[in-house]
């Protein structure tokens, strides 16, 4: 059966956020506290960017900025690539792969839903994955 990024992946998450003028410290901070490595940068309800733990690394401490002092609209991804709350786990594995992302950003038209990663989608494939054995042996071996 294939599993959609709402409810399968996505339902009942708590949304972090940040405004881009925040600095990537107070970022660090939120994503530290909420063991997450990306979060949602948006002003009011509308998404704005995306700021991950590769921007930390690659933008900040790689080029020795001062994340105090470096603001997270300075440094995060703008405008990033979504994903529909109805579209597959599997499209939206395939996506990340082909951008080399590890999270998309859940958006119904401009409403913000959550986000989802790599590593959640990984899980929901692996049992989808295993559900269409399951019905496969059913199938050819007549137990279902």
């Amino acid at each position: 059966m294939k599993r959609k990024i709402v409810p399968d992946v996505v339902e009942g998450q708590t949304i972090q956020s940040i405004s881009g003028s925040a600095s990537a410290r107070e970022a660090a901070e939120i994503m530290a506290k909420h063991h997450i490595s990306a979060l949602l940068v948006t002003k009011g309800d509308k998404l704005e960017g995306i700021f991950t733990e590769r921007d930390i690394s690659i933008k900040i401490i790689a080029q020795g900025r001062d994340p105090d002092k470096t603001k997270v609209s300075r440094i995060m991804t703008k405008n990033p690539v979504t994903i529909d709350p109805d579209d597959w786990a599997t499209n939206a594995l395939t996506k990340m792969r082909e951008l080399g992302f590890r999270h998309l950003p859940v958006v119904d038209g401009e409403r913000i839903i959550g986000m989802v990663s790599v590593r959640d989608l990984y899980v929901t494939v692996q049992l989808q994955l295993e559900d269409d054995m399951k019905f496969r042996d059913a199938f050819i071996f007549g137990t279902g």
